[in-house]
Parts: structure tokens; C-alpha cells; sequence
């Protein structure tokens, strides 16, 4: 016989008045960070269903953006009257870099709603599906860097030991990566307008920034480009390989941008977390 006066035990318990946001927000991104083979798995999954019945898969971005280099390279360098060895180094770098952010910001809009029969279904974190944009985005860029090393080769450009300086500048770049893929992807899952603007806004972003030209050509306006974010990014890998080190404004600016990027994408993370089932 069942005892009929047992009280019940709740299966889910939820105190209005003590949300513990931050406590769960930081256990999302524990776990979220814990699971990232989850998150691989499902990038490279999510490749593969993209590109499927393709030969070249993902390698069809790169002869668009080797056939990229070469025409623009050719036709900018003698617009800009500057050789080809000095400047294809450049464009290769830049175009590479920013066809990656760019790439991440638009597919940050889509990063939560693409997944809504995940997040309705499973109580996975929100982080995976973060980094599950991320991996996925630096998966598909990496099929691009190897035309920055023959781009390099056929210009004779040999970066110094500064190039290291590379690796803490893409590793700024996949922590913007994260925040915006969270940030952007609560953002857009709860007002759907959004998107299309942060598409037209990285196509305006695209010419602003130094990427088919030279800050150097802008004269006494170069001092104001570090208020361009895209370019305080762009400018700590491409410095290091390519301009000797970078400019020390560009990277302050960079690291500016980056704790104020996490720190907007964390406060709202916490405020909204729980909200995120129902928006998407």
C-alpha cells in the first residue's frame, strides 16, 4: 500500500525568489567547456551535412578565396601603385582573418535558434552550442590558412620570431568568438530583426576596415583607426605576421574591446539564461 500522506516530491524545484542566475550561469559554462568534444562532434557533423554530395567540401572556400586574392591583389595593388610582392602578403592575411570573423559574427545570429529541437529536448548547456558555432566556423577558416603560407612563398615574405606574437592574437579572437556567439545568439533568438542588421552591418565593417587597404594611406586619420574594433582584432595577427609586431595601440585597443565584449556577453548570459528555452 502506498502511503497517501507522504508529501510529494517535486521533480523540479524553482524559487522565484532566489534564481541563483549567476550560480547557474557559471555551471552552464563549466559544463559547456567540460563537453567540448560534444561541441567538435557536432561541427564537424554539421560540415559534413553541409557540404554532403560535394567533392571538394569546404575546399571549394578556398579556391573562391585563392581566386579572390589573385584578382583583387592584381587589380588593387596598381590601383594603390604598389608592387604585388608588398602587398599580396597583405590582402592574403586580411582577407583570410576577416572572411573567419566575419563568417563567425553572421553564423553567431543563428547560434542558439539553429539548435531549438536540441534546447527544447535536452538539457544540454548553452555554452555547447556556442562552441559548437565557434568550432565549426574555425574548422571551415582552417581550410583557408594555407594560402597565407603560399601567398607568402611566392612573395618571398618570411615572417621574423614577432609571428609568435600570432597566437595570443588568435586567441583573442576565439574568445570574442564565445562571448559573440552567446551574446549574438540570445540576442538575435529573441528579436529575429537582428540578424539582417549585423549582416548589413559586417558588409559596411568590411570596407571601414584596412582589409583592401592600408591604414597607412588614411595620412594623419590613421591615429583613429584603433577606434575601429574589427581592425584592433584583424590587426593583432596580421601585425605579428606581416607588419613586423603591430602597432601597441592596436593591441590595447584589442584587449579593450575583448574584456568589454565578455563582459556585456556574461551580464547578459546571466540575467537572461533562463529565458533562452523560450525565445528560441
Amino acid at each position: 500500500m502506498l502511503d497517501q500522506t507522504a508529501a510529494p516530491i517535486p521533480a523540479y524545484h524553482v524559487d522565484a525568489a532566489d534564481p541563483q542566475r549567476l550560480r547557474k550561469a557559471l555551471e552552464d559554462l563549466r559544463l559547456g567547456v567540460s563537453r567540448w568534444r560534444l561541441a567538435s562532434s557536432l561541427a564537424w557533423l554539421d560540415i559534413r551535412n553541409r557540404y554532403r554530395g560535394s567533392v571538394l567540401g569546404p575546399f571549394w572556400l578556398t579556391l573562391s578565396t585563392g581566386a579572390m586574392l589573385l584578382g583583387l591583389g592584381l587589380l588593387y595593388s596598381a590601383l594603390f601603385q604598389m608592387s604585388l610582392r608588398e602587398y599580396l602578403p597583405h590582402l592574403a592575411v586580411s582577407l583570410v582573418i576577416w572572411n573567419a570573423i566575419s563568417q563567425m559574427v553572421n553564423d553567431a545570429t543563428t547560434s542558439l535558434t539553429s539548435s531549438e529541437g536540441i534546447i527544447r529536448q535536452l538539457p544540454l548547456p548553452y555554452t555547447v552550442h556556442a562552441l559548437r558555432c565557434v568550432m565549426r566556423n574555425g574548422i571551415i577558416a582552417a581550410h583557408n590558412f594555407p594560402l597565407i603560407l603560399v601567398i607568402f612563398l611566392i612573395c618571398g615574405h618570411l615572417p621574423g620570431p614577432e609571428a609568435l606574437l600570432a597566437i595570443p592574437g588568435f586567441l583573442l579572437i576565439a574568445i570574442n568568438s564565445v562571448a559573440v556567439a552567446l551574446f549574438l545568439g540570445m540576442v538575435c533568438a529573441r528579436f529575429r530583426d537582428i540578424g539582417p542588421i549585423v549582416g548589413s552591418t559586417m558588409q559596411l565593417a568590411f570596407f571601414l576596415t584596412p582589409i583592401l587597404w592600408k591604414p597607412r594611406l588614411l595620412g594623419h586619420w590613421e591615429a583613429w583607426m584603433p577606434l575601429n574594433p574589427f581592425y584592433a582584432i584583424l590587426e593583432t595577427v596580421r601585425g605579428p605576421l606581416v607588419e613586423g609586431g603591430g602597432p601597441p595601440l592596436a593591441w590595447l585597443a584589442a584587449v579593450l574591446y575583448t574584456l568589454a565584449t565578455v563582459t556585456i556577453a556574461a551580464a547578459f548570459f546571466v540575467r537572461f539564461r533562463g529565458r533562452v528555452a523560450f525565445w528560441v
